[in-house]
């Protein structure tokens, strides 16, 4: 018997087990944090590009358990398959992070290593998750079943934990230390890397306090070929026997009894498993869609990475109030608690955080400028001229309306476009007009600036930048109306502007207060621009003029500022961390439980499989439906209804069984067929020393 903590029914053990936990989920979960604006800001991918990769990677995280729980249960056991795949994972932490240093080779490289590491991550990662819970789940003694349930709900609170510090520890180190130049990948990924360094150590350190359960053989291979024996044998001879109760049964005259039974217990959870995925499904875009909405939203709190960190705090507070509160007043008003009424409320509510999240992305999308259709472009107008002017397209009526001076443009306006060709015609207020045409390009947006020069007005077309910042800053450029060159500086980024009408590049800025930036003229004169707030997810173009012998800014909003806020995320949070604690500490739970104790590591490989599926329904959704992003979200709100029903007519049947009380009654068959068999002999050689003859048996 191991040793217990402080008198209690806990094994030591278990405190190695909980640590090295908190450990790798601290270095998981801190590289994957990160990872969407790592795909987005260093390797330079668009947003679909790096959802579809990053749902793949979780994906793959949970296809793995598979390889992981085979070779525990089959051929190393528990203990040296997370040793041995610990050290895998190192080495994929290390090669992702060396992918992340800027001076390490090409591009071609750094998404090498980039996804070398991250495959070598998934293998690591993914094989040790079914065996570390069942691990800590093998270290109680049968009797001790209630403790063995607080294990699960403090394992669980070890992952959040370590997701919690991780989210908020990783994304600092990347943003606020800076690195080659830049923003500091390698250091972010690095940490993570040494934190998993440290989670091998500590499991190590606990060797000699484990008990551990040997494999069992190739459980696994046994199991399928059970089953294909069963299926082969009814094939061929249900035509002319009997008929058996079930169809497992037709493997009875090759395999035992208790493989069969097992087999049974596997395969009707199992079957229960089939419509979990698509909670995974939602549940896993907090790290995707959910942060690609709050880049979109306004952050004055927080960056979007770290409302991450929301889902790890809020399990933690969650944990210990459902356990120790919510359970219990629901058992008091005479409500049965069962572990798949529990799961089929975790997927109601994550089916409202979604909803939830439809209700913000309709807001958010308000201030995104979409792009033009096809054989259309965008077009705003500035005028710079001193007089009103307005402005005609042919086949559309927009732009009839004077347009003042410096007047901020309401929006863009979709102009149709004849074989490619944009054709204006200018007029002004107080006299004079001209026609242009000029070549653009369609799906893109479009700035026509009307100013004034030697006879009379002219213009100038612009191309513009509507999308707005991965990260939720802002993005800003300038136009110099001024016959001499100027240079202005804010923050940290250069703008020079030639004479004439020129117009800078977008660069991007941070959001804040500018009311002291410095213009310097090409004659060395020096003016004070106030640029006022600069704010998340506009773009600017700041018209510099001259009045009064001083350089001024006037701003204009080409793409609107965020304005919803990111609080606003927080509902959608509250939900789905409700949801998961119903749904996912129970589920860990409920899989061990069920599970025949020479197949535990193959069950919880099928749970965590349910999350690999998940990812894929949201890869084939994303990448295939190309739906707007909040009819996206209600119809994975209306999807997760749909299952939840069909999972709670499931759950109606199934019948719970205790696979310890199973092991006792095959035991005791065991010993009465023994004992029988013993009978039988005795009384054969009775019957034998009287008659000579053996009874016929």
């Amino acid at each position: 018997m191991g040793k217990k903590i402080f008198g209690t029914n806990y094994p030591v053990s278990i405190c190695f087990i909980v640590v090295n936990e908190f450990c790798e989920r601290f270095s998981y979960y801190g590289m994957k944090a990160l990872l969407t604006l790592y795909f987005l800001t260093y390797l330079k991918w668009d947003k679909d590009l790096s959802t579809a990769v990053y749902h793949a990677f979780s994906g793959l995280c949970y296809f793995t358990p598979i390889l992981g729980a085979f070779i525990a249960d089959s051929w190393l056991g528990k203990y040296k398959t997370i040793i041995y795949l610990s050290i895998v994972y190192v080495i994929g932490h290390v090669v992702k992070s060396v992918g992340a240093i800027p001076t390490v080779g090409s591009t071609e490289l750094h998404i090498a290593l980039s996804m070398s590491g991250l495959i070598l991550i998934a293998l690591g990662t993914g094989g040790i998750k079914p065996c570390v819970a069942a691990f800590g789940g093998d270290q109680f003694d049968e009797e001790h079943t209630t403790e063995r349930q607080k294990f699960f709900s403090i394992f669980y609170m070890s992952i959040n934990a370590g997701s919690f510090l991780s989210t908020i520890i990783t994304p600092i180190l990347r943003g606020d230390v800076k690195c080659f130049g830049g923003d500091c990948y390698a250091l972010a990924f690095g940490v993570p890397a040494a934190l998993m360094v440290v989670a091998l150590v500590v499991f190590i350190a606990g060797s000699s306090l484990y008990k551990r359960t040997p494999p069992q053989g190739n459980v696994l291979w046994e199991v399928c070929n059970c089953i294909g024996f069963a299926l082969k044998n009814r094939w061929n001879k249900s035509k002319h026997d009997p008929p058996k109760k079930h169809w497992l049964d037709w493997a009875e005259e090759k395999y035992s009894m208790r493989l069969i039974q097992e087999i049974k217990m596997v395969l009707r959870v199992l079957v229960l498993y089939i419509p979990l995925p698509m909670f995974w499904a939602l549940f896993d875009q907090q790290g995707s869609r959910w942060t690609l909405q709050a880049t979109r939203m306004n952050l004055a709190f927080v960056r979007p990475y770290l409302r991450e960190m929301l889902n790890a705090l809020l399990i933690l507070v969650f944990v210990p109030i459902f356990d120790l509160i919510i359970y219990p007043l629901v058992r008091l008003c005479g409500l049965k608690i069962t572990p798949l009424r529990k799961m089929a409320m975790g997927m109601v509510f994550a089916a409202l955080a979604f909803g939830a999240a439809t209700l913000v992305e309709v807001n958010v999308v308000k201030t995104v400028v979409n792009p033009a259709p096809a054989g259309k472009c965008l077009l705003q107008v500035v005028n710079l001229a001193k007089d009103d002017v307005s402005l005609k397209a042919p086949g559309t009526d927009l732009f009839l309306q004077s347009i003042k001076y410096l007047e901020d443009p309401p929006g863009y306006e979709t102009v149709p476009l004849s074989n490619g060709e944009l054709n204006l015609e200018v007029t002004v207020v107080n006299g004079g007009n001209f026609s242009a045409t000029q070549m653009v390009e369609e799906k893109k947006a479009y700035s026509v600036i009307i100013y004034p020069d030697a006879t009379g007005i002219t213009y100038t077309l612009v191309e513009d930048h509507i999308t707005k910042n991965e990260e939720g800053n802002p993005l800003l450029r300038f136009l110099n109306t001024q016959p001499e060159a100027l240079n202005v500086t804010v923050g940290d980024n250069n703008f020079y502007m030639s004479s004439g009408y020129n117009v800078t590049h977008n660069k991007t800025v941070q959001r804040g207060e500018y009311t002291d930036v410095t213009c310097i003229s090409n004659s060395g004169k020096t003016s004070k621009l106030n640029l006022g707030l600069l704010d998340f997810g506009a773009c600017y173009t700041v018209i510099l003029t001259e009045e009064a012998g001083k350089i001024v800014p006037h701003k204009i909003e080409d793409v609107k500022a965020n304005n919803v806020h990111i609080a606003y995320q927080i509902p959608q949070y509250i939900l789905i961390t409700a949801g998961e604690v119903m749904f996912s500490i129970t589920g860990l739970e409920f899989s061990y439980s069920q599970a025949p104790a020479n197949m535990k590591s193959v069950l919880q490989a099928g749970w965590l499989l349910t999350v690999a599926f998940g990812n894929v329904i949201v890869l084939i959704v994303a990448e295939g439906a190309g739906l707007e992003q909040w009819i996206e979200f209600l119809l994975f709100a209306c999807l997760l209804l749909g299952v939840c029903v069909i999972f709670s007519v499931m759950a109606h049947f199934y019948t719970y069984v205790d696979p310890e009380e199973m092991e006792k009654l095959y035991l005791e068959n065991s010993v009465r067929e023994e004992d029988d068999s013993d009978f039988k002999k005795k009384n054969n050689e009775i019957e034998l020393n009287k008659t000579g003859k053996s009874t016929k048996m």
